[in-house]
């Protein structure tokens, strides 16, 4: 038996415009074993860490799942999407001239700490065994109800309107396109996610994360 066959944990960088079963179906090919699974997706428009679990490791994916994340990124104001990210069209567009680094402060400060978020309607949550983003693409109405979720931090790290750049610590079931999508609308000019980079999972951090062509390397 192969050490992946025995279990092995992975850490990918995962690439942008793939999402995370590309990630999956990309090392399965080389491994050639069938039992592979991620812990926690990402976004197509998402980077960073992606674990990957092999053979008798992909019993640890729910522990870590559970794991707290760190996400970095930037959210445009003054406008909102559909999806809150770049994979819709931008709409509603407001200005934010008015807007000052200390109104964007006292903003953030609703949303640290324990706080009931909702999903995004283009989400990969089932009601009734349907994904919500197959409902939402019909232009059915998707009803999801608050999910409670814990900030440890929300710090800005550049401000250039209509841009900021941010750093997030949180617990797992976040959804930073919400963060972006509630911020916007607190500050009234609306808000969507137009960068995101997932640096740590737990003790898991990107820097010792590996592309998915390099998995064979690890084998030694």
């Amino acid at each position: 038996m192969n050490s992946f066959e025995e279990g092995r944990v992975l850490l990918i960088d995962k690439p942008l415009d793939w999402t995370s079963f590309d990630v999956v179906r990309k090392i399965r090919n080389q491994i050639k074993i069938k039992k592979v699974g991620h812990a926690g997706t990402l976004d197509p428009l998402a980077t960073g860490l992606l674990i990957v679990c092999t053979g008798k490791f992909t019993k640890k994916i729910n522990e870590f799942m559970a794991q707290e994340k760190e996400y970095t990124g930037t959210i445009t104001l003054g406008a909102c999407t559909p999806t809150y990210d770049l994979e819709s069209v931008p709409e509603q567009v407001k200005s934010t001239d008015h807007l000052t680094e200390t109104d964007i402060q006292k903003a953030l400060l609703a949303f640290v700490g324990p706080i009931a978020q909702v999903p995004p309607a283009h989400s990969a949550i089932k009601i009734n065994g349907k994904r919500v983003y197959e409902l939402a693409r019909k232009g059915k109405e998707v009803q999801l109800e608050p999910r409670p979720v814990t900030i440890y931090a929300f710090d800005i790290t550049r401000f250039a309107l209509p841009e900021i750049d941010f750093r997030v610590v949180c617990s797992t079931g976040t959804y930073i396109r919400s963060l972006a999508n509630d911020l916007g609308a607190a500050l009234g000019v609306g808000g969507y996610l137009s960068a995101l980079r997932r640096t740590r999972i737990g003790a898991f951090t990107v820097d010792e994360a590996i592309t998915p062509d390099a998995v064979l390397k690890t084998d030694s």
